[in-house]
């Protein structure tokens, strides 16, 4: 999927990375029908079997600036796309990571907590403005009151006022505040392809699960433990060199 004219959403595969950009600074980032659909075709991208981190970044001077009001105002729109978008980024196989350099409203934070981790420039801010133009924030409660207490998102909720980077890591709404997006993206990035595949997937719904069952965590290990992937990460701990799907620089593997 390359960048075409009129795309507003452009998704480039490199080394086992996806990475969508949201490319509509002309309104924002928000959440037309165009831009959610191809939303939609950049994570049939992301989904397939050679992507192993999905990074969600966008085009300046926001990240999403929520619905598109203009949009709405014009007739009914149905939310089936965007509750849908929110739930592949949270099942997508691979780990998703946000990378937010500009201001992010209503909508966006949902788009953006539906990530597994949230990295955000420390001069970000963000808002809940739905109370102000008459609705909730009702769909994006899923994904933020399962990263969030709700009594810690409570205020920003009910009032609809603006708070900024640090306020959002101490609800649990974002994971990482940096004055560097790009670099600490990139960490991560090489943190989980240092990770098994498989074992990188189950840990993700691991962390997923609402509650985890012991019986079926054990399972779980049982099964791990007993697969090639952990065969060849123990063998080349006890031998001392990189697993085999560690990529080694120069190597182009």
């Amino acid at each position: 999927m390359g960048d075409v004219p009129g795309e507003l959403v452009h998704c480039a595969v490199d080394g086992g990375v996806a990475t969508i950009t949201l490319d509509s600074p002309t309104n924002r980032n928000a959440l037309s029908r165009q831009l959610v659909g191809e939303l939609h075709g950049a994570l049939d991208r992301a989904e397939q079997s050679d992507v192993r981190v999905v990074v969600l970044t966008h085009t300046a001077p926001a990240f999403c600036a929520g619905a598109d009001l203009k949009e709405r105002g014009a007739g009914p729109t149905g939310n089936g796309p965007m509750a849908n978008a929110m739930e592949r980024l949270a099942s997508c196989p691979a780990p998703t990571i946000a990378a937010v350099n500009g201001s992010v409203r209503a909508g966006g934070i949902g788009i953006m907590a539906a990530c597994d981790l949230v990295v955000v420039n420390r001069a970000v801010t963000f808002a809940f403005t739905e109370v102000r133009i008459g609705v909730a924030p009702a769909m994006i409660s899923v994904p933020i009151l399962a990263r969030c207490s709700w009594s810690k998102i409570a205020a920003p909720f009910l009032t609809g006022e603006a708070f900024d980077a640090e306020a959002a890591r101490d609800m649990g709404l974002i994971t990482h505040v940096t004055d560097d997006v790009a670099a600490t993206v990139q960490m991560l990035v090489a943190g989980v392809l240092a990770g098994a595949p498989g074992a990188v997937a189950a840990t993700k719904r691991v962390l997923r699960q609402a509650a985890p069952n012991m019986a079926e965590m054990q399972a779980l290990s049982e099964t791990l433990f007993g697969s090639a992937e952990a065969a060849e990460g123990m063998s080349a701990f006890i031998e001392k060199r990189p697993p085999a799907w560690v990529s080694l620089p120069g190597t182009g593997s």
